[in-house]
């Protein structure tokens, strides 16, 4: 079958190392074969081409964590992409780690990985969700308590997880402001309904809840924006994980500091039905074919994206 796998580890060149060519399809006991329809790209595909939780001994290792595609039985899926995993310190590891990815034709995953697609969500829209969406799911509604909320800021708008941040409040009826330091995402920001701000703007009003995942660059704006008894929930440091902290704001303001780290397949289930209703719509940035996974690849290490980009096998 064909796939986008990495053939080689660099580094300082990462793309170097990806290959599109032939691979065999191998399907552990207990787990399933699944047709690819839709696949979605990740930072977490350019880090592994860098070595970062991808040792050599590993390759050829297909790229990708997130697919939507058809069972054996004719169903359309949603492919969870966490596996449980003994062997890793987290007790999981992700599609393209430590088993090949989704990036192909096919692949293989344990049965109770898939997840029915609602009709009202295609392929292409299903194939964002896994990482990317699930994890900013996860940081609103489970760690963020957005429910208690009114206000969100989420920071540095634009990539997969903060845009989809966005859209998901949006989406939940809360008030959203978003930073970006290019004029042209703040506009896409605006047309999905949040409040588009320069990064260290003031707002308004403080906020209830922060979608954190830049860091160092603009933790220190989060606390100031934080009302009382705000949660702060961090899912990455794109900009700096060594961010400087005011205690004294943390106890006067008694502000939660949360870490999160993707989500469950029942909460992956839950945001299928959410973006089914159409109260949340994934952002698609630009659609390859599997043959061009080296133009996608190109164009998300550019940084210059709005949303996700999908690959259709």
């Amino acid at each position: 079958m064909r796939a986008a796998y990495a053939s080689a580890l660099n580094p300082e060149e990462p793309l170097s190392g990806l290959t599109v060519g032939e691979l065999p399809l191998a399907v552990p006991d207990g787990w399933v074969p699944v047709d690819v329809r839709a696949a979605s790209l990740n930072h977490h595909d350019i880090w592994s081409l860098r070595g970062v939780g991808l040792p050599a001994d590993r390759l050829p290792m297909i790229l990708g964590c997130d697919a939507a595609g058809v069972d054996p039985d004719g169903n359309e899926v949603v492919v969870y992409p966490v596996v449980e995993d003994k062997a890793d310190p987290r007790g999981f590891s992700l599609f393209s780690e430590r088993h090949p990815g989704t990036l192909s034709e096919r692949l293989a995953a344990p049965r109770e990985n898939l997840i029915p697609k609602p009709a009202g969500v295609s392929f292409a829209e299903a194939a964002c969700l896994p990482t990317a969406w699930l994890t900013a799911y996860h940081m609103l509604v489970t760690r963020g308590r957005v429910a208690e909320a009114g206000a969100v800021l989420v920071q540095g708008a634009g990539g997969g997880v903060a845009t989809a941040a966005v859209a998901l409040a949006v989406g939940l009826g809360k008030r959203v402001y978003a930073t970006s330091r290019d004029p042209g995402k703040r506009e896409r920001i605006a047309e999905l309904g949040a409040t588009a701000v320069e990064p260290g703007a003031r707002l308004p009003e403080r906020v209830d809840l922060v979608i954190e995942s830049v860091g160092a660059a603009t933790f220190d704006h989060s606390m100031k924006c934080s009302a009382p008894g705000a949660r702060i929930v961090v899912c990455g440091a794109t900009a700096g994980h060594r961010a400087e902290i005011d205690l004294r704001r943390v106890f006067a303001m008694q502000l939660e500091i949360l870490g999160s780290s993707m989500g469950t397949p029942d909460e992956l289930a839950a945001l299928l039905e959410l973006v089914a209703s159409g109260r949340a719509r994934p952002v698609i940035d630009s659609t390859y074919r599997l043959a061009e996974a080296d133009q996608a690849f190109a164009r998300l290490a550019g940084g210059d994206i709005f949303g996700k980009i999908v690959i259709e096998p």
